[in-house]
């Protein structure tokens, strides 16, 4: 959720769906903690699909400073393509791109992202996937270029309440926890998803633990 340079690797685990027709409002909140540092991240995003399988994603993304407000850190584009219809083929895929733009004490970063989105079903199991490609660059971060992965194995026991396990690697990261998720409908098209996980860095010794929320309106 937040910029990868800083060596934040959690976040949301993109299912590759688009509906037509759809906006949607998001609201994000990640807490990370380790032995040296505590941070609490926020985004707020807007959203509509642009095609019946196209759509693109506006977000703001403030961070918490050291006087303990929150400042806006960076600006997102993101673009999401389903590739194939859902049960059309033995899974789902997608495609995932974002440019970032981010001002941190006068130093400015950017950052590219394109990903992979792969989602299958196995009964009321579903195993979802992303493995992203991310070159960044700034005033005081080298160019370079890094690889995420991320996973859910979810269990869709009732429409309100889906647990899962996700899984999360980077540089220099390894993370494992628990997740649930869950969705409300209302009349028509519109309804509330919600998000809340717990991973924990378990390659290295030491404390490093995030605690992230989402919710998301669908209309």
């Amino acid at each position: 959720m937040v910029v990868q340079a800083d060596g934040v690797v959690v976040d949301k685990v993109y299912h590759p769906y688009v509906t037509a027709n759809e906006k949607e409002f998001e609201w994000r909140l990640l807490s990370s903690e380790t032995d040296e540092a505590n941070r609490l991240a926020q985004r707020l995003g807007y959203g509509q699909s642009i095609l019946e399988n196209l759509a693109l994603d506006f977000y703001l993304i403030a961070e918490r400073d050291d006087y303990k407000d929150f400042t806006l850190q960076a600006v997102e584009v993101e673009a999401r393509w389903m590739m194939t219809e859902q049960g059309q083929y033995w899974a789902d895929w997608g495609l995932l791109f974002e440019v970032e733009a981010a001002e941190r004490n006068d130093n400015k970063s950017f950052e590219i992202t394109s990903g992979l989105i792969f989602e299958k079903e196995f009964g009321k199991k579903s195993l979802t996937m992303n493995l992203f490609l991310i070159q960044e660059w700034g005033d005081v971060i080298p160019t370079e270029m890094e690889t995420e992965f991320r996973l859910k194995y979810r269990y869709r026991y009732l429409p309100g309440f889906q647990p899962a396990i996700e899984l999360y690697t980077g540089e220099d990261f390894l993370g494992i926890g628990p997740a649930m998720m869950g969705v409300h409908r209302f009349k028509g098209q519109k309804q509330l998803k919600w998000e809340v996980g717990f991973i924990t860095e378990i390659a290295h010794s030491g404390k490093d633990h995030s605690l992230r929320f989402a919710l998301e309106y669908e209309f």
